[in-house]
């Protein structure tokens, strides 16, 4: 009977190796004794993850990595998902000052969630799109968002949800720092006179 296995490859099986035990760590510098060292115990101490400083090109490295997420999910009909990256893409250009384009991406990404009837999903896309209107001085069009995504919420049995919206409507306006930069288009053209 002839194998299809070479020599080499058979003999690998008889070679056993020794079964793993680990071995007690030993503290020396006891008296001139060895001792066993205890395991260590960790604290309960709360860890918090290292936030690192957003470049310009690390912004722009995720924005790379998103749109092709988008366009990978879009062209092989996975809305759901591209739903999500939708709104990473609008959160990613609120982090970069760039408002209009985010309340495109929040807007697409709310005509997603909607036919496919996320509306978890919608009712979050909606309070942040409220968020990117107020930043950009339109709080008639954020007060109306905000009172769509407090309705969804009270039809979907949301009561949590709907009393946090409720609590955030009577805020809406009260910033009174709006950004001189409102559109991308007058971001470019710095101080010129419109």
């Amino acid at each position: 009977m002839i194998s299809g296995y070479s020599a080499s490859a058979q003999l690998l099986f008889w070679k056993k190796t020794p079964p793993f035990h680990p071995r007690p760590l030993i503290n020396l510098r006891l008296n001139g004794r060895a001792a066993i060292v205890s395991k260590t115990v960790l604290s309960d101490a709360e860890v918090k993850p290292f936030a690192f400083d957003e470049s310009e090109f690390s912004l722009l490295s995720q924005e790379r990595a998103l749109i092709k997420d988008v366009r990978h999910n879009m062209s092989w009909r996975i809305y759901n998902v591209a739903s999500y990256n939708f709104s990473d893409l609008g959160q990613l250009y609120i982090k970069m000052h760039r408002y209009s384009e985010a309340k495109w991406y929040f807007l697409q990404s709310i005509n997603i969630s909607r036919q496919e009837n996320n509306d978890r999903h919608t009712i979050a896309n909606l309070v942040s799109l409220a968020g990117i209107k107020e930043n950009l001085g339109d709080l008639v069009s954020a007060r109306a968002d905000l009172n769509e995504a407090q309705n969804l919420a009270q039809l979907r049995g949301m009561k949590e949800k709907a009393e946090e919206i409720k609590k955030m409507i009577p805020l809406l306006g009260q910033n009174k720092i709006l950004f001189a930069n409102r559109y991308a288009e007058t971001a470019v053209d710095g101080n010129k006179d419109l």
